[in-house]
């Protein structure tokens, strides 16, 4: 399913504040406001990053634990066909053609 941050370049969008664009003309005592509000953008910037960064390596944990699982499933699925190809009477018997289950049937009335 998309959604909004699945969308190519949206994160790139600048908002006035970013663009530094005002609708009116600075003052110098606002230069102090100017630096509180650029300090506290770093500051989630910052945090941003850091959850970023959590996140990712938790990504990688995953998917390592998921490459191990489909190594050792090989792994068993090797087994089970070689135990299968050397079987003594010749024929090798799988769960596929094991016995055929019959449905259950039930009337409705209503």
């Amino acid at each position: 399913m998309r959604d909004v941050n699945s969308l190519p370049g949206l994160h790139k969008v600048r908002t006035m504040f970013s663009a530094n664009k005002r609708s009116r003309p600075r003052v110098e005592s606002s230069a102090y406001l100017e630096l509180y509000m650029l300090n506290k953008e770093k500051e989630r910037l910052l945090k941003e990053d850091e959850r970023l960064s959590r996140r990712k390596d938790a990504i990688k944990k995953r998917l390592e634990e998921i490459n191990s699982e489909i190594n050792k499933l090989q792994e068993t699925e090797a087994a089970v066909k070689a135990v299968g190809d050397t079987n003594s009477s010749g024929a090798t018997f799988t769960q596929k053609e094991g016995v055929k289950k019959k449905w259950k049937k039930m009337s409705l009335n209503y």
